[in-house]
């Protein structure tokens, strides 16, 4: 089920109204949720919530299991288990097919040709972000930093709960599985800025990344077609296009779990103001990015081995974080630019520090910041074409057609062949300096707060102007109304 759906714009209400009507009764609540999960998720295919419920009955399972066992060999035992059954799932369905493939490409290059075919294998929409939810639970028992739950109802619940099941963010259970076991209180304040939160987020999906995603498409879809500014134009279209997309499937999480009582973390700050790659990986889906940090950077030895054996961990940390998004040599690209560029930033930061120092751009001046924000900006872009590629080849044509100059386009009727007319692209526009204006406000002042203190008549001039925007540009407008991209992974 969509977010950006008639059928979700009908569940939740009902959802909603029934929640608070059975909020004093803890069990029949979150029997509730745990049912409105499950048709939430089986709305797609109902085949796979044998997944979910199996991931959900091994952790829970295991993890009691790891907690009472007396010697370190059963904990690690134990521990096996619950990696081997989560991610033999995952890498069955992700990954079969992309070792299939390598192994007859592997062959090709001597010259062999072998009779194999790839299975036809359905991705579950969402099994990696679930996962990863469920082998935090167990991984943080094993370090003995959380203890299990007797709350198989409440635990269930935590690993299906629908507004973060598909896309997270990836919750931890020491953050959220607490919040099952206590009856929360209908509070008009979350309420409120939890419906602004899914307004919010249906902008950025339906008025930016929907209509974003049609240049998108056609760009790299006809690779051939294309060059120059074009090619440029549509990289940074896709840029912001996952971006609002990703974003706004986490603002809808976040905003329909807060109008229940419910806290989620927050998975991005305004990542494209960074400074650096560094800073970016801190903005961006921060839900993965610290789930690495805690669960395969720090067991890999994080930084206390050497700088070496540091920058080699961080390298590993995003070619890994690369295959998590898709089992394919340009995701693996993708990670190992963004890798390197990290461990680049980290050899050579006092040296960088000194130099810009001697030609006077600092970071904490406007120009500096809006240098390091541009160069930041375009390294991120270049990374998403092999990113958003459907193959390497074709990331290396889009590339290669850069330099090619075209920018007459924009003055001729060549412009329709990218899909938008120029209203269309003037809409786009204008929503992207729209979003960029509402963040940088937002991060000097918080606009929650400060709409909450604005007068009522001002205030509902936002919200119904909020719902024009997003009816007549959205759910009317030019756009590509396809599923959340993270689905896909």
């Amino acid at each position: 089920m969509l977010f950006n759906s008639v059928d979700f714009a009908i569940f939740f209400p009902i959802v909603f109204v029934l929640y608070w009507l059975l909020s004093r009764n803890l069990t029949s609540r979150n029997i509730l949720i745990l049912v409105a999960s499950y048709l939430f998720y089986g709305w797609w295919d109902y085949r796979f919530l044998s997944l979910i419920i199996i991931s959900s009955l091994v952790d829970f399972v295991v993890g009691k299991m790891i907690y009472k066992a007396e010697s370190k060999k059963n904990k690690k035992l134990l521990l096996c288990i619950s990696l081997i059954i989560n991610l033999g799932f995952l890498f069955y369905f992700k990954y079969t097919n992309f070792f299939i493939d390598s192994f007859i490409n592997a062959f090709a290059l001597f010259g062999k040709e072998l009779n194999i075919t790839a299975l036809n294998i359905i991705l579950p929409v969402g099994i990696s972000f679930y996962t990863f939810q469920t082998l935090s639970y167990t991984i943080d028992i094993y370090r003995n930093q959380l203890k299990p739950t007797n709350d198989a109802l409440s635990f269930f619940s935590f690993v299906a709960f629908f507004p973060q099941l598909v896309a997270g963010p990836i919750e931890r259970a020491s953050h959220l599985l607490p919040q099952f076991y206590v009856k929360h209180k209908f509070n008009y304040n979350n309420v409120k800025t939890g419906f602004l939160l899914i307004g919010f987020g249906l902008f950025k999906k339906m008025v930016i990344a929907d209509r974003a995603a049609i240049v998108v498409n056609q760009v790299f879809n006809n690779p051939e077609l294309y060059s120059g500014v074009e090619v440029v134009l549509a990289t940074i279209l896709f840029a912001f296009q996952i971006y609002c997309d990703f974003s706004a499937y986490s603002d809808i999480a976040i905003g329909a779990a807060r109008t229940m009582g419910f806290d989620l973390m927050k998975n991005f700050d305004s990542p494209y103001f960074s400074k650096s790659i560094t800073e970016f990986w801190r903005r961006w889906h921060i839900s993965l990015s610290t789930w690495f940090r805690d669960y395969v950077y720090i067991p890999l030895g994080g930084s206390k081995k050497g700088k070496y054996k540091t920058y080699a961990n961080l390298f590993i940390v995003f070619v890994v974080s690369g295959l998590w998004h898709g089992a394919a040599a340009t995701f693996l690209i993708w990670g190992a630019i963004h890798g390197f560029i990290i461990v680049l930033e980290k050899a050579t930061n006092k040296e960088r520090k000194k130099i810009y120092n001697k030609i006077g751009l600092l970071s904490n001046k406007f120009s500096g910041k809006l240098f390091f924000s541009m160069i930041t900006f375009s390294i991120v872009c270049f990374a998403w074409i092999f990113f958003r590629a459907p193959s390497f080849d074709t990331a290396m044509t889009l590339i290669k057609s850069i330099p090619t100059n075209n920018f007459i386009i924009f003055f001729t009727d060549d412009l329709y062949k990218l899909g938008l007319d120029r209203y269309q692209l003037v809409i786009l526009t204008l929503a992207i300096i729209t979003l960029l204006m509402l963040e940088i406000i937002n991060r000097r002042k918080n606009l929650v707060v400060f709409l909450k203190n604005q007068l009522f008549v001002f205030r509902w001039m936002v919200y119904l102007s909020i719902i024009f925007i997003i009816i007549v540009f959205g759910v009317y407008g030019d756009n590509d109304t396809s599923q959340f991209i993270y689905f896909q992974f």
